[in-house]
């Protein structure tokens, strides 16, 4: 199955993933597995031939599913309190923008959905109990799977607790917008024009007869179908000229496309490839992880904070993910001959990136040397483009140091660094 970054995921599975990563499914599907496991008792009757201990009654089922009940609801009245806590502070401390994959953290899900779950195994499973249901059969499947949950909620707990320690830091949250800005990086990587045939100047290259699609709607690409693109060009062997990129800001006045050839049915039909929404999202936006990343930085450079190791630490993550760019095949596969983007430019990925970590740690020395060691280190990669787009930034961050730093030792401190390149006077 294709990653839920991949340039060719459809629409369809792209909305199937997003939903999959919504606590109140995966807590509602934990839910219901709880309930239909209380209740299995109830077919146990007729199909477990074994016949159990007579020790095992409904008072020593029904104790222990007393003592979990109990306790599950406390355990998940104060998970769902820590996990506020810290997307509060993960929101206040770093940046809003991250707080949205700290929702989608599966390992907080897991354990709030096995919490909830078992609340309601026991739940029922006393119901049900009080009611004489249960045989002695049913009883005794009740007991075995009964202590399979509690062993299941000791190793939840355990890994739960440990997860406790991290959630909601800096460090933590940092760490998972650069895994989500890498997987989005790879995907472009292997499609750097999402499978499409690349747009390279769309002001010279779409072709003055093609038809522009407007968005109808105000908002962000947050993904474009290009399975759908592609089977509808095919199909009215029609070209189509992707003009708004996912993370572009759309308004009636902008147009998602033009389309030379095909039918009168065009504008449906591209508008339904475009999923446009109030926000960015990580999937198939790579800038937006790069600017996400940027903002933690620049949050941490400012006077309230004055966390100049966060700043340096978010450089290092911007490297790694800016040196996987880099890696890109020159020829990349074209698996839709008829649908043409345009690729990623490098100048707009160093902008995105390292462009407000210069203007807003330009006055701090060991942030600017930290950030012009990064860019050197990116000049060795990738193309006459990328390594352009990285000197652009040295020279750029090297302006705003000299305008910022108030000791002439500094300033020497970081031209010693940029001389064997040649870029310092």
């Amino acid at each position: 199955m294709a990653d839920r970054s991949s340039p060719i995921l459809s629409k369809g599975r792209w909305l199937l993933a997003r939903l999959a990563r919504q606590l109140w499914v995966r807590a509602a599907l934990f839910a219901l597995l709880g309930v239909a496991t209380a209740l299995a008792g109830l077919v146990a009757e007729r199909y477990v031939p074994l016949q159990p201990p007579s020790e095992i009654g409904a008072d020593a089922v029904g104790q222990i599913l007393d003592i979990l009940a109990s306790s599950m609801l406390t355990v998940t009245t104060f998970s769902v309190g820590v996990a506020l806590s810290a997307y509060g502070a993960s929101t206040n401390n770093v940046t809003p923008r991250a707080t949205r994959l700290l929702v989608e953290d599966p390992t907080t899900q897991n354990a709030l959905s096995t919490f909830v779950g078992t609340f309601l195994f026991s739940l029922v499973g006393i119901v049900t109990l009080s009611t004489g249901a249960y045989g002695e059969r049913g009883r005794g499947v009740l007991f075995v799977v009964t202590i399979g949950v509690i062993v299941l909620i000791v190793g939840t707990m355990l890994r739960w607790i440990d997860h406790l320690t991290r959630v909601g830091r800096v460090g933590e949250t940092s760490e998972r917008v650069e895994q989500a800005a890498m997987a989005a990086t790879r995907a472009r990587v292997r499609g750097p024009s999402l499978g499409g045939r690349a747009l390279l100047d769309p002001a010279q290259d779409v072709p003055a007869a093609a038809r522009a699609v407007g968005s109808g709607s105000i908002g962000y690409v947050q993904h474009i179908d290009m399975q759908r693109l592609g089977e509808w060009a095919d199909a009215h062997g029609a070209d189509v000229f992707v003009t708004a990129l996912p993370g572009a800001f759309l308004h009636p006045g902008r147009a998602l496309a033009h389309v030379a050839g095909g039918g009168g049915d065009a504008d449906e039909a591209i508008r339904d490839a475009f999923s446009v929404g109030d926000e960015r999202s990580y999937d198939q936006d790579p800038r937006f992880g790069l600017a996400v990343m940027a903002e933690i930085a620049s949050r941490a450079l400012s006077p309230a904070v004055n966390d100049s190791g966060t700043a340096i630490d978010v450089i290092g993550r911007l490297v790694r993910v800016l040196a996987c760019w880099a890696e890109r095949p020159r020829e990349p596969e074209v698996r839709f001959e008829r649908v043409f983007v345009p690729p990623l430019q490098a100048a707009d990925l160093f902008d995105d990136a390292f462009m407000p970590i210069g203007r807003d740690g330009a006055g701090h020395i060991e942030v600017q040397l930290r950030l012009h060691k990064g860019l050197l280190s990116l000049m060795q990669l990738g193309d006459g483009d990328f390594r352009a787009a990285a000197m652009d930034q040295v020279r750029l961050a090297l302006k705003r140091a000299d305008r910022a730093l108030p000791l002439d030792e500094d300033k020497e401190q970081l031209r010693r660094v940029l001389r064997p390149y040649g870029l310092a006077a």
